[in-house]
């Protein structure tokens, strides 16, 4: 949803007593930037109230943005995170979110299990060429040590002096 076409006012606002956080405070907690978490925004994964210009982030937009990071380190998609976070949220019976939830963890162990075989044949290969590598360059320096030794003429070798 672009910037334009969310509501103005965002989340319900903030309970009073309720702790509050800026868009600062929260780029700081979690190592990342400003821009990031309104990219989140963007995507619907946060929708922070506004005090007119500023955003005014609840502990529940705190919640969503530390589901959404974690989601992120394990490889989901946004879309995935946010679809997971939405369902936590619904306030359902947990087993479907959980089902859920599963069926994404063992896709994504699939993924990660195919790039590790990828990844171990391309280290065996690299292997490979290192080996070949080094047999070449030992069978090298083995005939330089076993060639004799020749000496060059002074007119580089050709027979006969120059201008002559």
């Amino acid at each position: 949803m672009s910037a334009s076409a969310r509501p103005k006012t965002g989340s319900a606002a903030p309970e009073q007593g309720a702790p509050t956080f800026t868009i600062t405070e929260l780029a700081q907690e979690f190592d990342i930037t400003p821009r990031a978490i309104r990219f989140y925004e963007d995507v619907g994964l946060l929708e922070p109230a506004r005090a007119g210009r500023q955003r005014v982030y609840t502990h529940r937009d705190r919640t969503r943005l530390k589901l959404t990071l974690r989601g992120k380190r394990l490889g989901l998609s946004l879309q995935e995170v946010k679809q997971l976070v939405d369902m936590y949220e619904s306030g359902s019976d947990e087993r479907p979110q959980l089902e859920a939830f599963l069926g994404v963890l063992a896709e994504h162990r699939r993924q990660l299990e195919q790039q590790l075989d990828d990844i171990q044949v391309t280290l065996a290969e690299i292997s490979q060429h290192e080996a070949r590598c080094r047999a070449l360059i030992g069978a090298g320096a083995a005939r330089a040590a076993r060639a004799p030794a020749t000496k060059k003429s002074p007119a580089g070798g050709r027979g006969r002096a120059r201008g002559a």
